[in-house]
């Protein structure tokens, strides 16, 4: 004889649920008494015992059991020999009257799903759990969360132990894989905390932004009758639950309504065979002696019962079976507790079956005779039994070696008229590999209501590649902002927590979610700039050499003889190969050009400010000059002011001699200048010998400014001072407007800006300098000639300013 206590709700309403689990005791007794091979010449019978969901009567049916009397007794059985050697009971139940059964020693099944308390073999030693673990149940939530990118949810639990283990194991989980919590709420076992909790759960459901909630709750729990407003809450939302709490099998159609498109997870098992046909035969006329299916039968058909035993059903519809009934009312598809219950008769009957087996080895003379036994004798077997159902499923009672669970995913439809039905979508399986534990068919899911396409649960939407996520002050992480990736830098995914910098030699694109290698580059011949230089600089020099020309033709001519044409030669060459320096900063440079750019370029202008430094002291000399017989009419004309040339040459050669020993111009990259592109200099080495050259040059040119300011206002036909002053005016505002323009540009710019300033310093000295005397020789050729009488004094004066031969 096996007993099963089940558990109601309320003490009204009739739950079609647990009366499935009634007739699968039934159904598993029956297959047992038929099968030949499963306790032969035994049969197995059962009690059934309701259990109403109260603590003041939970032990109520268990005192009627134990005893035997409608008026409990406890310590007193009036029965002469009880026949029951087992009980199968809900897992709450199991709690409460398991101390009671304890003192018994009766073996004690539990249908419900594991209960890691229970597993207490000290606390709890007649009791054996039929359900698998769950300790995957949170990894197998997080990885349908993961599939459909939901990191924005809530959690509904059940506020009990199991409830609150169950929740602390998923947020674990849930952290792990970057899934953020925006509320939980506890669910209410008792009628107390229901009222005073039921509006701000609602509250709390409809102002949240998360679109998905996970949902756990035991079968204790008071979330079926607790809220009557599900609708409102429900709609718009995607609920996650296990199948524990069975929301279809409520019978309000606008809780059918409100979970349309739920995806529940329930315990994978084989498919008994015969299990529904069973149910579909399953009637009051062949079941007379069971009342329950009496009163479920007129309830749900709108049968009248009559008779004086209350018995007999009047005017019900013709060819009626449990299968017509809309799934609110009866789910003719096996549930996880009527399959535990399935294995749990079926494990009794196997210990049962090796204990009598091992009764007659140890009774070899019993002929025949019933062999009595007491339930405690039954835990040897049960303690370690395993056995394979008729499904072909494995059943372990061994908590110790009790497989983790699997999972089958299912996904409510409901129908017009309150018609629902669970469709399989997937499955999920701890033991597969980790790319299929999971396995969904996507197409098969319907949503909930409202929702036509695949749902977003974000607290913030996804930061495109280009992009970051920057978090917000006291908001969880999945809460952030989005921030494009700094200059450099790029995010090549969504949601990257920090953008990666891109190599030197590398770039980011426009939209920053690419690195591009950086294109070699320096101012080329070919680019629009540099041969915009390079014709400057050639038709400059050309200009000079035609300028050369002019003088060498008109050599003996007063204007070309008065300002010492010896050195004019000399400056007029000097200024090409200043303009022709510059052409050493063009193109792609290398180890030759580097060395001579800057060496060349202070030499030739040495040369050059030397060259105006002595025009304009000769002149100077000239003019101070008044008596035959002084020193400074020697130095004049025994041409001294020409060695200043090679002088100030020589000291400028010394100063690149020492750079170029020291630390001489190399080939170097700037990767950073110009977006997209590695430009090829010259490094100047020591930036002190560069600093130093130029300054020489610089405080030669000061003296060659200073000394013709001091000759501009003497008087003569052919004096140059005016023009040798204004030249180097010129030459020092370019080079002191060169500075701060050099130090603000940077690649290509900064070597067009050095060019452009020794062309334009050139240009200045050519122009300045030559363009007027061109102008008389070419075009006024009337004013380069002496007119009248010149006394000795001025005759000798201006022999005195030719080139000695």
């Amino acid at each position: 004889m096996i007993n099963i206590f089940k558990k109601d709700f309320t003490f009204k309403r009739f739950q079609s649920k647990n009366y499935q689990y009634a007739l699968a005791l039934v159904f598993a007794i029956e297959e047992i008494n038929k099968n030949p091979q499963l306790l032969p010449n035994v049969t197995l019978g059962f009690d059934l015992y309701n259990v109403m969901h109260s603590d003041m009567m939970v032990l109520q049916n268990s005192f009627i059991w134990l005893a035997g009397l409608e008026e409990d007794v406890p310590n007193y059985m009036c029965r002469k020999q009880s026949k029951s050697v087992a009980v199968i009971s809900g897992t709450s139940i199991a709690v409460q009257v398991g101390t009671l059964l304890e003192l018994y020693k009766i073996p004690q099944l539990t249908l419900g799903s594991f209960e890691p308390l229970l597993s207490d073999s000290g606390q709890f030693p007649s009791l054996y759990q039929m359900a698998p673990k769950d300790t995957s149940l949170a990894h197998g939530l997080v990885s349908l969360m993961l599939h459909f990118s939901w990191i924005w949810v809530g959690l509904a639990i059940s506020d009990l132990p199991k409830g609150i283990q169950f929740m602390s194991d998923l947020k674990v989980e849930l952290q792990k894989n970057g899934i953020c919590v925006d509320f939980v709420e506890l669910i209410p076992v008792t009628e107390e905390s229901r009222i005073s909790l039921q509006n701000r759960f609602h509250i709390q459901i409809l102002k949240s932004s998360a679109n998905v909630v996970i949902l756990f709750c035991d079968t204790d729990s008071l979330i079926g009758i607790s809220f009557p407003t599900w609708e409102r809450v429900m709609t718009w939302k995607v609920w996650v639950t296990t199948s524990q709490w069975d929301f279809a099998s409520d019978e309000r159609h606008i809780l059918l309504h409100s979970f349309h498109g739920t995806l529940i997870f329930s315990h994978h098992h084989s498919e008994i065979s015969g299990f529904k046909n069973f149910l579909w035969t399953a009637n009051p006329s062949k079941y007379p002696e069971d009342i329950y299916l009496l009163r479920f039968w007129s309830l749900v058909f709108d049968c009248s019962v009559t008779g004086a035993s209350c018995k007999t059903l009047r005017n019900c519809p013709l060819n009626t079976s449990l299968e017509l009934l809309p799934l609110h009312h009866f789910d003719m598809s096996m549930s996880d507790g009527s399959y535990n219950i399935y294995n749990a008769v079926y494990a009794v009957a196997h210990s049962v079956h090796e204990m009598l087996l091992q009764l007659l080895e140890m009774q070899p003379g019993n002929k025949g005779e019933k062999v009595a036994f007491s339930p405690w004798q039954l835990h040897p077997f049960l303690k370690n039994l395993q056995f394979t159902n008729p499904a072909g499923d494995l059943v372990n009672l061994n908590h110790l070696r009790n497989l983790e669970a699997e999972y089958d995913i299912l996904n409510f439809w409901n129908f017009p008229y309150g018609v629902g039905r669970k469709v399989k979508v997937g499955q999920f399986s701890p033991y597969a590999s980790q790319s299929q534990k999971l396995s969904l068919s996507e197409n098969l899911i319907e949503w909930a209501t409202g929702i036509t396409e695949t749902p977003h649960s974000v607290c913030s939407e996804t930061c495109s590649p280009g992009f970051r996520k920057a978090p917000l002050e006291g908001k969880p992480t999945c809460c952030f902002d989005c921030t494009p990736c700094p200059e450099n830098e790029i995010s090549n995914q969504t949601d990257m927590d920090q953008c990666v910098k891109c190599l030197d030699h590398q770039y980011a694109n426009r939209e920053r979610n690419q690195c591009f290698y950086k294109k070699l580059t320096f101012l080329s011949f070919e680019e629009p700039l540099g041969m915009i230089l390079v014709c400057t600089a050639l038709c400059f020099s050309v200009l000079t050499a035609l300028v050369l020309g002019v003088f060498v033709k008109h050599r003996d001519t007063p204007i070309v003889k008065a300002n010492n044409r010896c050195l004019s030669y000399i400056l007029l060459i000097a200024l090409i190969f200043c303009f022709l320096c510059s052409l050493l900063f063009i193109g792609r440079p290398n180890t030759t050009t580097c060395v001579f750019q800057h060496t060349t370029f202070g030499v030739v202008f040495t040369v050059a400010v030397s060259t105006v430094l002595a025009k304009t002291i000769t002149v100077l000399l000239a003019f101070k000059v008044t008596a035959p017989g002084r020193r400074m009419r020697h130095w004049l004309i025994s041409g001294v002011p020409n060695s200043i040339i090679p002088i100030c040459s020589l000291i400028q050669l010394a100063l690149c001699a020492i750079w170029l020993g020291t630390s001489p111009p190399f080939i170097d990259t700037d990767a950073h200048s110009e977006h997209g592109h590695i430009i090829l200099v010259c490094n100047k080495g020591s930036v002190i010998a560069f600093y130093c050259v130029l300054g020489y040059l610089g405080s030669l040119a000061l003296a060659s400014f200073s000394v013709a300011f001091l000759a501009r206002s003497l008087p003569g036909t052919f004096n140059e001072a005016k023009f040798l002053t204004f030249s180097m005016l010129v030459f020092c505002s370019v080079w002191v407007t060169f500075l701060p323009v050099y130090h603000s540009t940077k690649g290509k710019v900064m070597v067009a800006v050095e060019v452009f300033s020794i062309l334009c310093s050139s240009a200045g000295l050519l122009g300045c300098i030559f363009v007027p005397k061109c102008y008389i020789i070419l075009l006024r050729p009337e004013k380069n000639a002496l007119k009248g009488l010149r006394d000795r004094r001025i005759s000798k004066e201006t022999d005195v300013l030719r080139c000695s031969s």
